[in-house]
C-alpha cells in the first residue's frame, strides 16, 4: 500500500505542480471545477442519493462555478468562505459528536458548502501559485506527519468509532511538523505575513480544521459502509480522501486574503 502511494504521487504531484504554475488562471477553474465535480460525485455516492438527487446536487455546482466565473463578486466569495468556516467549526463538530445520519437535502446543502468554496479558494488562491502551494503544504504535511506518528507511536485513539487508526499521537505529530514548517516558511519571502506567530496561529488553525475534514469524510464512508470515497487514485482512493483536510482549511485561508489580513 506505501509503496503504491508513493509511486501515485510521483505521477501525480509533477502534473498538479505543472497545472499548478503554467495554467492561466480561467483553466485552471475550469481543472479544478472537473476535480470538484469528481468529489461531487463521490459525495453523492457517500450520501446514497438516488438518481434526481444526484443530477440536482452537481447541476447545482456546476451552476455555481459558472455564476462565480462569469459574474465574480467579492460580497458573494467572502459569504460562501464564512458558510465554509461555520460548517467546519460549528456544524462538522456537532455532526461527529452526535454521530448524525442526516437527509438527502441536509447532505445536499452540505456539499455545497463544502465543495463550491474549496473551489473558489482554489481558483482565487492560484493568482499566487507559490502561496497557494505554501497553504497546501501545510496540509499535506500534517496528514502525512499524522499518519506516520500514529503508525509509529499511535496508541490513544482520536476517535474511535469514527476512524479507528487516528490517535491524538497523530495529532502532536502534525503539529510539531507543521510548527516546524511555520518556522520555516517565516524565514523565507512567500509573500506572506513574515511574523512568526501570525504564520503559526494560521497554520495550527489550518491544521485543526484538516482534522475536522478527515474526521467528516471518515464518518461519512463509514455511515456508507465503504473504505474509500472512490478508486480514482491507487494507494489514496479517491478525491475526496485526498482533498478532505483542503474541504475544510483552504478556504479559510481564502476568507483571510479576501479580508485583507494576509
Amino acid at each position: 500500500m506505501l509503496k503504491q502511494r508513493i509511486l501515485t504521487v510521483a505521477v501525480a504531484l509533477p502534473l498538479f505542480l505543472a497545472a499548478l504554475f503554467y495554467l492561466p488562471n480561467r483553466w485552471w477553474g475550469v481543472l479544478m471545477a472537473v476535480l470538484m465535480l469528481a468529489g461531487g460525485n463521490e459525495w453523492s455516492r457517500l450520501a446514497r442519493f438516488n438518481s434526481v438527487t444526484y443530477v440536482i446536487s452537481l447541476v447545482i455546482l456546476i451552476a455555481g462555478c459558472g455564476i462565480l466565473t462569469l459574474w465574480p463578486s467579492h460580497a458573494t466569495e467572502q459569504w460562501l468562505y464564512y458558510a465554509s468556516l461555520v460548517f467546519w467549526c460549528l456544524a462538522a463538530p456537532c455532526w461527529l459528536r452526535f454521530k448524525w445520519r442526516a437527509h438527502a437535502t441536509v447532505l445536499v446543502i452540505a456539499g455545497i458548502i463544502i465543495l463550491l468554496p474549496t473551489w473558489l479558494a482554489l481558483v482565487r488562491l492560484q493568482r499566487e501559485p507559490m502561496q497557494l502551494l505554501a497553504m497546501l503544504a501545510v496540509i499535506w504535511i500534517a496528514d502525512t506527519a499524522a499518519f506516520f506518528t500514529g503508525k509509529i507511536y499511535g496508541k490513544h485513539k482520536l476517535a474511535v468509532q469514527i476512524s479507528p487508526g487516528k490517535t491524538w499521537e497523530g495529532v502532536i505529530g502534525a503539529v510539531v511538523a507543521v510548527t516546524l514548517y511555520a518556522w520555516l516558511v517565516s524565514t523565507t519571502s512567500l509573500g506572506l505575513h513574515n511574523n512568526i506567530k501570525t504564520i503559526m496561529s494560521v497554520f495550527l488553525a489550518m491544521t485543526a480544521l484538516s482534522i475536522v475534514g478527515d474526521l467528516f469524510e471518515s464518518w461519512l464512508k463509514r455511515t456508507a459502509g465503504v473504505k474509500d470515497s472512490g478508486n480514482w487514485l491507487p494507494g489514496h482512493g479517491g478525491v475526496l480522501d485526498r482533498i478532505d483536510g483542503v474541504t475544510a482549511a483552504l478556504p479559510f485561508v481564502a476568507l483571510l486574503y479576501a479580508g485583507g489580513t494576509s
